[in-house]
């Protein structure tokens, strides 16, 4: 299965219990007061890992059971197919140009730019040029009738 696919499959899911299969393990949810990340080895770690070579590499960095923070490399003009989420998302643009395209709208996102789109909204993702961005994911306080 393509990273494209099981981050698609990932960002589909309303559930934190609905995961796909990973290439690397992921830790549990935190109950961590805070966690602290170095992007920029991080990002060096995507690009150094096998799936890199297709253009696409996602790496969940938190994971609680309503918040999420995926880190995402694309390759120049790669890209994540229409998709949705349950929970509203932010899209940070840490390297690149990237160009996100929801309602009909295009939003071109240079590196330092930051897109916020309400839950539900169909979207697609495209690298404009090799980029790297931050996705956040923020579930509703209730999921599948159970609070979180």
């Amino acid at each position: 299965m393509s990273a494209a696919v099981r981050l698609k499959r990932f960002i589909m899911s309303d559930t934190a219990s609905e995961e796909p299969q990973h290439r690397r393990p992921h830790s549990k949810p935190s109950a961590e007061p805070y966690l602290e990340l170095d992007l920029a080895r991080e990002l060096e770690e995507l690009h150094r890992e096998p799936e890199w070579a297709t253009g696409h590499n996602a790496k969940t960095l938190v994971k609680y059971d309503n918040l999420r923070v995926v880190l995402t490399a694309l390759k120049a003009n790669s890209r994540i197919p229409p998709h949705q989420t349950a929970g509203r998302i932010s899209i940070q643009t840490l390297r690149g140009r990237i160009q996100v395209r929801a309602e009909g709208r295009t939003f071109n996102l240079p590196a330092g730019s930051l897109l916020a789109l309400d839950q539900g909204l169909r979207h697609d993702v495209e690298a404009l040029e090799d980029s790297a961005f931050l996705l956040t994911i923020a579930w509703p306080a209730e999921r599948e009738g159970q609070a979180v």
